[in-house]
């Protein structure tokens, strides 16, 4: 579904990706863990053509995604609250979603019912802009925005932060409703270990650019992940 050839990014001549082969199979729910500078997000927005690779390509479903944009048609993301747009209510904004992404009135209507819970009356029907909102229930319409057209793929960039433990809780389980039904691929970068070994088939560490470990998660990848970050 997703993979790199030769994929490089250098900043001032310096390195700071370096992925010459990896591959994310289609359903996969990939996690990608690292220190801050390791490279993650710089990853992220080379597989969503936000940036220039200094050598390399990312392809999606054999796709290169500098050349063709039909990538976007089945792939949601969400990196931080900038890429929101902060003067629209979040009635606007998922109704400006709804269009740009096709999806129809009913599922739409489906959209709401799966993510009612989630939102807890704190984002839908307050009357106030996106940029009013709390840093939390901003994250919440980004999250959902990125799943509204049940996208082939999806791409979060530390998912978790300034959301609160029971809405962390619910996020989850809808993240694994997507995994199960849909067959979803999920790129998912994250610093909390626990969080990000409970949602993810399979999980590498980022250093420096590199992948120096690449772990299918099972009942001790926890642990060996804490191991690393202790040593």
């Amino acid at each position: 579904m997703i993979r790199t050839e030769g994929l490089t990014k250098q900043y001032s001549g310096r390195t700071v990706l370096d992925l010459p082969a990896l591959e994310i199979p289609a359903g996969e729910s990939f996690g990608l863990v690292g220190n801050n500078g390791a490279g993650k997000t710089t990853f992220f927005s080379l597989v969503l053509d936000l940036v220039e690779a200094t050598s390399g390509r990312v392809y999606s479903r054999d796709i290169d995604v500098k050349r063709s944009e039909h990538w976007k048609e089945y792939t949601g993301s969400f990196l931080d609250e900038r890429y929101l747009i902060d003067f629209l209510t979040p009635e606007e904004y998922f109704d400006f979603v709804r269009k740009v992404t096709n999806v129809s009135s009913s599922g739409f209507e489906k959209f709401l019912g799966t993510f009612r819970e989630f939102f807890d009356g704190e984002v839908l029907g307050t009357g106030k802009y996106i940029r009013e909102l709390s840093k939390g229930n901003q994250k919440k319409i980004g999250l959902a925005a990125a799943l509204m057209a049940n996208p082939e793929v999806v791409v979060l960039d530390e998912p978790f932060p300034h959301l609160d433990p029971t809405t962390v809780s619910r996020f989850k389980k809808i993240l694994q409703s997507y995994r199960a039904d849909r067959k979803t691929t999920f790129l998912i970068s994250s610093h909390d270990l626990s969080h990000v070994t409970e949602v993810c088939d399979r999980i590498a560490i980022l250093e420096k650019g590199k992948i120096v470990q690449d772990l299918r998660t099972n009942e001790t990848t926890l642990e060996t992940l804490k191991a690393y970050f202790d040593a």
